[in-house]
This record gives structure tokens, sequence and C-alpha cells, in this order.
């Protein structure tokens, strides 16, 4: 090879690695501004909205168009999946209040993630849903790389238990909440950790960490000025996205992985905040009037 030769070969590798990382650059803010957020799910993804609550009645409005209300209008309040969750939220109510209040959150809040989790199982798993969870009448544990039925990796079950205990974390509770968590010395914590969010005749911790995660996202961006309390699409979202894409700004989008219901396309924002606002178990979990 001539000197002439190598010389172009080492300028078209400067020019290819001038192209890669200005695909990274882009890929990085175009994530951090909502540029890839999918269209062609639910109309509210994207959307500012306005929400007056008040004596049972919801009147929400999407730059003028209006959610699907009553949810039986909805496409996912309609399918065979969410009649199984109804009836397994229905079941675990004592359950699921109990993990609320000890997390500290809106149960309505805590299932919102889940019911993304689980929408998205079954939609993946058609055959299984149809011969093994449906007629056993019992929510997915999920994949080997993630915990119970609430979907969660054992990275984000560490790190919420880590959040706990650092008083410099963006995510810590209090004092109060540092030892929440107790292990035996000499405990095999992993071990125990999975006992506990995989146990199919208890699932409080399962709930627990969901409620947990919720909790530790709010008080994050309340720290920074702003308050998502009544922005359910976004504890959806970065439940579904994870810790570290949980960046406190104005006006968060709805967003997440894609699921399909009945045929609409849904993230995992727009599942969260329709539940949230919907009828749909309100005798059990009523939604918060503020």
């Amino acid at each position: 090879m001539n000197k002439k030769t190598f010389k172009k070969i080492f300028e078209y590798l400067l020019y290819l690695f001038a192209i890669i990382g200005f695909i990274f650059v882009f890929i990085y803010f175009a994530i951090q501004f909502g540029w890839l957020n999918v269209r062609g799910s639910a109309s509210q993804r994207n959307s500012y909205f306005n929400i007056v609550k008040g004596n049972n009645i919801r009147i929400l409005e999407v730059k003028n168009e209006k959610l699907c209300v009553p949810a039986s209008s909805c496409a996912w309040a309609s399918s065979e999946e969410w009649a199984l969750m109804k009836e397994v939220f229905t079941r675990d109510q004592e359950i699921i209040k109990k993990a609320a209040n000890d997390a500290g959150i809106e149960p309505r809040i805590l299932l919102g993630g889940i019911i993304g989790e689980q929408f998205r199982f079954f939609g993946n798993r058609r055959e299984s849903f149809k011969q093994y969870f449906e007629p056993l009448k019992i929510l997915a544990s999920l994949s080997n790389t993630s915990y119970g039925i609430a979907g969660l990796k054992p990275k984000t079950l560490m790190q919420i238990e880590d959040h706990m205990k650092d008083p410099k974390s963006p995510f810590y509770l209090g004092p109060e909440m540092e030892n929440f968590f107790v292990y035996n010395e000499g405990a095999d914590i992993e071990k125990v950790r999975f006992n506990r969010i995989t146990d199919v005749n208890d699932p409080y911790y399962s709930y627990l960490y969901a409620g947990l995660y919720m909790k530790q996202i709010q008080t994050q961006w309340i720290k920074s000025g702003y308050d998502i309390s009544e922005r359910p699409d976004v504890f959806g979202t970065l439940y579904n996205l994870g810790f570290y894409y949980s960046v406190p700004k104005q006006n968060p989008q709805s967003g997440g992985s894609i699921v399909i219901v009945n045929g609409m396309s849904y993230n995992f924002g727009d599942i969260s905040y329709e539940f949230y606002y919907s009828d749909e178990l309100s005798d059990i979990f009523p939604y918060d009037v503020k």
C-alpha cells in the first residue's frame, strides 16, 4: 500500500468517525427534547392538556379533542387483557392500598406503570395469555431480565434501595425511609430481593417497589421545582424509561415504549394517563381530587 492510498483511507476513516459522532450527538439531544417520540398513538401524546376535576366528573380536553370518556370507549378498557388485570387488581386491592400508602404515592399512579408492562407482555405473548394467564387469572411475571408483575429490572430495584439510603441523591425520600429495607447480616441480598418480588402468593413487594419508584421520581422533580403530581403520563413514561431518563424540565411529554391494544397504538404515558382519569376501578382506587 503506497503512501497516497494510505492517506485516502485515513481520511475516509476520519469522515466516518465524524459522521458516527454526529449521529450519537443528534440522538442524545433528540431523546432529551422528545424529537423521537413516535407519532400515531393516542391523540394526547404530544399535547398540552387541561384537566378539570370535581364531584366525580372529569372534563378532559386535549387541544379541543375529547379523550375516551367513559373509559368503555377506550380500546384498552374493552380488551381481554384489561379484563384480567381489572380482576387481579380488585382481588389485590388491600395489598395495593397498603403498598401505595407505605410508598407515599396514589394507588392509581402506582398502577399506571404496571398496566403498561402487562399490556406489553401480553401483546408480545398472545398465545401464552390465552392458554395460561387468562384461565388462571394471574398477571405475568414478565421475562428473565425483569422481576415480578411490576416488570422492574434487578438494577432498578437496587437503585431504588440505594436512593433511600443516600441523602445526596435527588431521589432521596428522607431519613424516615432510610431503614425501610432491612436485611439480616450475611444474607444474600439479591436472592432475598428476588424472592420478595417474585412471590406469587404475596405480590406486596411488586406493588411496593413500583410505588417507591414513582415516589422517588416525584421527589426528584419537586426538588427541581417541577411538580408532576397531576401528570400520570409523565410517571408512566419514566416508569418505562428508567431513572437515567428522568430529567426534570418544563412541559415534559408523554412517551415510552409502544404497545398495541385492540388495534390502537399507545405509549406507556398514554396508558397511564387514560387509566388515571378514567372511571376504571375508581370505586376501589378513587383518583385524587384537588
